[in-house]
């Protein structure tokens, strides 16, 4: 007897599909209409339509709410842990910066229900916005590796991370279920709270929730004890309506509000264990509070089937989206290294960026002449920014004084573009998916420059963006893959308009913006193999990412600008499992990744050492039971970029290699299996360790305690 399909690695797991052959890959997308109705069309997927992982070139993970529940996910950073080719730096605890392929922020894109979490302010390198989503909220994350400018536009150079939100489901007639969710971590004194609901009845679904999340100090591990500027606190709260207008039309309407307090900015609360920056300087004491970091996102989709006979189409979704990411920060500035000496200088800052958006897509079947999807995007935003100096905050009659923000007041940006996106079937075997997009972007401002005043500006961006994969059937059972892929980024409002201090590396050296920088352009070439059998599931890949205009930083006259260079990464990812029967798998990935600026002879940033998981999962699907042991290995890091050199994030000498042990296990109990309990003992050996350039080390040992309720 055939097993039944086990997770995928990293903890993916197959989603049922009636019309797939094989289900070892799960789909990109809900089912379509006969399966789950809060997705019908599968357009708002991060491949815009729906997607077997096996049959399309791409590569890429699927996330599903059991994996998130194992994870004990009451973070952004918890949910992606451990998937092939992502590598999750923090700054800040609380805050998360994904890679992909050796890029993050500006070049990575994120996605909530098919819309873009990307704005104008996204600073370059690390940022801390993709944190900013309750895991409580989600249904499944959806990771692409490799870009998809041609799908997306601007910013998605080295992948896509679409998080998917529950929905109801009309499938299980009409019914109420409350749900609950209580997670407590010892190494950090946390606790995660949720209580959600979901109901359908008739023709009409509600789902929803509301969060809380406590943190305390992080215990790091070996005996360095508690990491100072490591606690915050977290609310959340997100409500979903649905309604079948008629048996082939969805409504939805969506609203989350996301919201943490006195999150601390970790890098800047000094001591660090492992000494002084990698140059051997020692940074100023700069305390920074964000307080609060808020996003908000309301939406309205319709999506359905159109006529038989429709010319446009056979589905359609329309969707209008409103955003808001609002940030408020208080800095701190001492006249020495002491925590305990004067406050010389406080700054109060703030800013709001307010959006809009709206997206159409379509899909076509074509029959022998395959399946064609299209659309277009359009997204406006404007930026409401203060910000006051107060100098000696603690004497008496200490007056605030108006300083530029953080971005120009009257900030504004918006992009619209179009897509069109062929699969075809080239022979009995070969099939192939083409792609290609046009994408224009305004900005505007007016930043008051040291040098010369305040300086109002417009600029425009435009660009054709093209891709093409092809998935060749060695055997029903593997797949040979390969693609050439363009990638396009333009110039943000921080790019253009960064007139401060250097102080991400705690330097003295002015960095300012350049308003004549260029939009990032790359090339990805990529090959790769899938194997779905009975017993090994398995996807390796080879990748080379060429730039040809890298945005970097460059010293010219003792000043640092961002400027165009040439760049490259290239890098192998590997991930499987192999099924020894039904109840038992041997899962892991592995990853390497190698970047250079070739213009400056120097690393790009931040690319990450090589690493990889390797586990043992014994489960028994009936009982939602499962033990799992798996080891975390990342290799030595010491090849830093010139620009990392003074940022108390790297470890002096390089950043060590470590390989910590950890066990995940849970038990369903109840007449209907609705109640669940889980533990989780991660870094068992109390390894110390920090994520390569993250302002926060690694929890030391952690023990995990979780409970969960569903109907």
């Amino acid at each position: 007897m055939t097993a039944p399909a086990a997770p995928m690695p990293g903890g993916s797991t197959p989603q049922p599909n009636p019309s797939l052959q094989n289900d070892s890959f799960p789909l990109l997308s809900d089912q379509s209409f006969g399966g789950t109705m809060s997705n019908p069309t599968g357009l708002n997927s991060v491949l815009r339509t729906e997607s077997d992982l096996f049959e399309t070139p791409r590569l890429g993970t699927i996330i599903d709410r059991d994996a998130l529940d194992r994870k004990h996910a009451s973070t952004v950073y918890r949910a992606l842990q451990d998937e092939v080719g992502v590598m999750l730096q923090q700054t800040g605890n609380g805050q998360l910066s994904p890679y992909i392929r050796g890029l993050t922020g500006q070049q990575i894109l994120v996605l909530v229900d098919g819309i873009r979490m990307n704005t104008s302010i996204l600073r370059p390198g690390p940022n801390q916005y993709a944190a900013t989503i309750d895991p409580g909220s989600i249904e499944r994350i959806e990771v692409i590796r490799g870009a998809e400018s041609a799908l997306w536009g601007s910013d998605a150079i080295g992948g896509v991370i679409n998080f998917v939100t529950r929905s109801a489901d009309p499938l299980r007639g009409d019914y109420a279920s409350p749900t609950f969710s209580q997670f407590y971590s010892t190494a950090e004194a946390s606790s995660y709270t949720r209580t959600g609901f979901s109901s359908w009845y008739g023709a009409t679904g509600i789902t929803g929730g509301v969060s809380y999340l406590d943190v305390g100090t992080l215990d790091r591990g070996g005996d360095f004890g508690r990491q100072p500027g490591t606690d915050y606190q977290q609310y959340a709260g997100d409500l979903k309506l649905q309604r079948m207008l008629t048996e082939n039309h969805l409504l939805t309407v969506a609203m989350q509000h996301f919201e943490q307090e006195d999150l601390k900015r970790s890098d800047r609360f000094l001591p660090f264990v492992l000494g002084p920056a990698s140059d051997g300087s020692v940074p100023t004491q700069r305390p920074t509070f964000f307080d609060p970091q808020q996003r908000d996102l309301l939406y309205g989709r319709l999506e359905g089937l159109l006529p038989e006979d429709a010319l446009i189409g056979d589905f359609y979704s329309v969707t209008l989206s409103g955003m808001r990411t609002k940030e408020a920060s208080v800095v701190d500035r001492y006249s020495g290294n002491d925590p305990a000496a004067v406050v010389t200088r406080r700054e109060i800052g703030e800013f709001d960026d307010w959006g809009w958006g709206t997206t159409l897509s379509f899909v076509k079947d074509m029959n022998d002449y395959g399946k064609l999807t299209y659309g277009t995007d359009y997204y406006s935003e404007s930026i409401d920014a203060e910000r006051v100096q107060i100098n000696n905050p603690d004497t008496p009659g200490a007056t605030p004084m108006v300083t530029d923000p953080q971005y120009p007041d009257d900030s504004e940006a918006d992009r619209v573009g179009v897509y069109a996106s062929w699969h075809v079937p080239l022979t009995a075997r070969l099939d192939a998916t083409t792609s290609i997009r046009y994408e224009n972007i305004n900005v505007s401002a007016t930043p008051n420059f040291d040098t010369i005043g305040p300086t109002y500006f417009e600029r425009s961006y435009q660009d054709w963006i093209a891709s093409a994969g092809l998935a060749y059937k060695l055997t029903d059972d593997v797949r040979l893959v390969g693609g050439y892929y363009e990638g396009f980024r333009a110039p943000t409002i921080d790019d253009l308009t960064a007139n401060k201090t250097f102080l991400q590396n705690n330097q003295s050296t002015p960095l300012v913006g350049n308003l004549d920088v260029e939009p990032e352009h790359s090339k990805t070439y990529e090959v790769g193999l899938k194997f779905n059998y009975d017993r090994l599931r398995l996807q390796v890949t080879e990748f080379w990412t060429d730039f040809d205009s890298f945005i970097n930083r460059e010293t010219i006259g003792g000043a640092r600008f961002l400027t165009n260079q040439e760049a490259y990464i290239n890098g192998t990812e590997l991930a499987g499992e192999y099924v020894f029967n039904r109840n038992v798998a041997l899962y892991g990935n592995f990853y390497y990744t190698y970047g250079t600026v070739t213009t400056a002879d120097d690393p790009i940033s931040r690319i990450p050492p090589t690493q990889g998981i390797l586990g043992l999962r014994l489960s028994e699907p009936c009982r939602r039971s499962y033990f799992d042991v798996y080891t975390w290995m990342v290799d030595r890091a010491d090849r830093y970029s010139e620009s990392n050199l003074g940022d108390v994030r790297f470890i002096a000498g390089g950043t060590p290699g470590y390989a910590t042990l950890n066990v995940r296990m849970g038990q369903s109990f109840g007449s209907e299996n609705q109640h669940q309990l889980s533990l989780a003992l991660e870094n068992i050996t109390d390894k110390y360790y920090r994520v390569l350039g993250s302002g926060v080390d690694g929890p030391g040992f952690n023990a995990v305690f979780g409970y969960q309720y569903s109907l």
